[in-house]
């Protein structure tokens, strides 16, 4: 089993940051996380892509969040990071992390609730 828990969601002005924060940990027998990632959802809409990221640093971002948002991760700690700049009324979302292990498994977190708005 791998437990993912976010933190660092809010509510910002338009225009303000935010960092989200993933921790993976894994509980007995169980393969190497690989990929990790962010998807968002936002009220009646269908969860989407926000970025996600390879052990070996690969990225691959949505196009709404090019240029705006930032995904890193610490390998040794199964963190997984979102730095979001620049953030506007329609990123507002549930904000999930997500991991896919070396046996395919996908685990996801509980979600943290970003929130864009003066």
């Amino acid at each position: 089993q791998v437990q993912l828990v976010e933190s660092g969601g809010g509510l910002v002005q338009p225009g303000g940051s935010l960092r989200l924060s993933c921790v993976g940990s894994a509980s007995g027998s169980i393969s190497r996380i690989n990929t990790m990632g962010w998807y968002r959802q936002a009220p009646g809409k269908q969860r989407e892509l926000v970025a996600i990221i390879s052990t070996g640093g690969s990225t691959n971002y949505a196009d709404d969040v090019k240029g705006r948002f930032t995904i890193s991760r610490d390998n040794a700690k199964n963190t997984v990071y979102l730095q979001m700049s620049s953030l506007k009324p329609e990123d507002t979302a549930v904000y999930y992390c997500n991991a896919v292990t070396s046996s395919w498994t996908v685990y996801w977190g509980q979600g943290t609730q970003v929130t864009v708005s003066s």
